[in-house]
């Protein structure tokens, strides 16, 4: 790995050499693809400052869509093709980024439904060097989106998913508006694994696991009707994403600590003392009393993180991902025969009674049948504390829509189990965190 260390430096190019690199990988878009390339090579033609190249990615099109990119880099400076003969989003991405010569790298989807002039703000923070990825997002509240109600819940229940699975931090991880510094993405495209729409959350993780700066930029944003993205498809390819990603960050299979070292910034330090300036001193303890900022054994100092609860953390995360992955494949089988708030009670119930006894081994080290009917009984608790919350968020949603669709219901489900399992974690870790044997 080519060290990067310390500050990252501005972008330097020749006056003839491309800067920034926009990447619109196509699958069968023979209709759009011409509006939408002339489109933005105008914009970047009048607004970017910097010179640019347009790279349309070609996979595996049966239509006349290569035939018609041919013909724009004929009519368009700036303007390449490069074709696959395999489908996937981010294996056009991944393939066109490791090809390009542009120290600063971008894509975004051939309908354009984000406004353009978020363009400049994205890429601005990595040709200077402030940042290393920027993603496009539609969920800061300065956003501006107008998208229908399935997609807006989709969409916020995936985020919020990744949260809890994953420890996200970022905000909107499928915006297809996104760039990236081209020595970060030497680095990091070649341990990501998905060739599909699972490829922009993959990378961001890796990312931000290695300590890299992720700047984000509200966007406004207007839903494309004409879209052809299978949602139940891509959903439950995603989610087959999440669990392997997570289990390859449980197991270290990842080399996270050479990413870290290699790509990450390093923390700040705080100033040095001024010679001559003695440091303020707290006044001694009475013998028995712990030091002013000393913690009690067993004890966390205001703004520590307690102990074992990262670990804790990351173990009842891979449960509940398992957890939530079987609460909706019952949901799924037992939902025609019994109906939506049956399966849902069911699904629940089978769920929460092996999550407590999973949870009660591997996350809180505990083992025999000692307080195991108390352990149990806090885990119904949280089992009638996520019913509440699932049946009221499945109330609600068959008030808004009589007949919702699957997805959209399925959603509403995976949004209301997350803020039940952080429920679950608060009662099962002040049951069990202090009684271990």
């Amino acid at each position: 790995m080519t060290a990067l260390g310390g500050p990252r430096a501005a972008v330097q190019a020749r006056p003839t050499a491309a800067v920034l690199d926009v990447v619109i990988p196509v699958h069968n878009e023979e209709v759009d693809l011409g509006p939408c390339v002339r489109r933005l090579h105008a914009h970047l033609s009048a607004n970017f400052p910097y010179p640019f190249q347009i790279t349309i990615a070609d996979n595996a099109s049966v239509d006349d869509t290569l035939k018609v990119a041919d013909g724009l880099a004929g009519e368009l400076p700036g303007v390449e093709v490069l074709h696959l003969d395999a489908k996937g989003r981010g294996r056009a991405l991944s393939a066109a980024w490791s090809a390009s010569s542009a120290p600063v790298l971008a894509y975004m989807d051939v309908d354009l439904s984000t406004d353009l002039a978020a363009l400049l703000p994205l890429v601005a923070p990595l040709i200077s060097g402030h940042s290393d990825l920027a993603i496009g997002t539609r969920l800061a509240r300065t956003s501006r989106v107008v998208r229908g109600a399935k997609r807006e819940v989709i969409s916020r229940a995936y985020n919020l998913l990744l949260r809890g699975a994953l420890a996200a931090r970022f905000s909107d991880a499928q915006c297809g508006f996104k760039a990236i510094r081209a020595d970060v993405a030497a680095e990091l495209l070649p341990l990501v694994r998905d060739t599909g729409w699972f490829f922009d959350t993959e990378l961001l993780v890796l990312a931000q696991r290695a300590g890299l700066r992720i700047h984000e930029v509200p966007v406004d944003w207007v839903d494309d009707p004409d879209s052809r993205v299978d949602i139940v498809a891509t959903a439950l390819a995603d989610l087959r994403g999440v669990g392997r990603l997570g289990r390859a960050l449980l197991t270290g299979a990842l080399p996270l600590a050479d990413l870290r070292a290699q790509l990450g910034r390093a923390p700040l330090t705080a100033p040095r003392a001024q010679p001559g300036v003695t440091p303020l001193t707290a006044p001694s303890a009475q013998p028995g009393q712990a030091q002013p900022g000393q913690a009690q054994p067993g004890q966390a100092l205001p703004g520590q993180v307690p102990v074992g609860l990262p670990r804790q953390l990351v173990r009842f995360a891979a449960v509940g991902v398992a957890s939530t992955l079987a609460y909706l494949l019952l949901f799924v089988a037992t939902r025609g025969i019994l109906g939506a708030q049956p399966a849902n009670l069911l699904a629940l119930l089978v769920t929460a009674v092996a999550n407590t006894a999973v949870n009660r081994r591997l996350t809180f080290g505990i083992s025999g049948r000692r307080h195991a009917a108390r352990h149990h009984a806090q885990g119904l608790l949280a089992f009638a504390l996520g019913l509440a919350l699932t049946s009221g968020a499945l109330a609600v949603l068959h008030v808004v829509s009589a007949v919702p669709a699957r997805p959209v219901e399925l959603a509403v489900l995976v949004a209301a189990n997350l803020a039940a399992t952080v429920l679950r974690f608060v009662l099962l870790r002040l049951g069990m965190h202090h009684r271990r044997t």
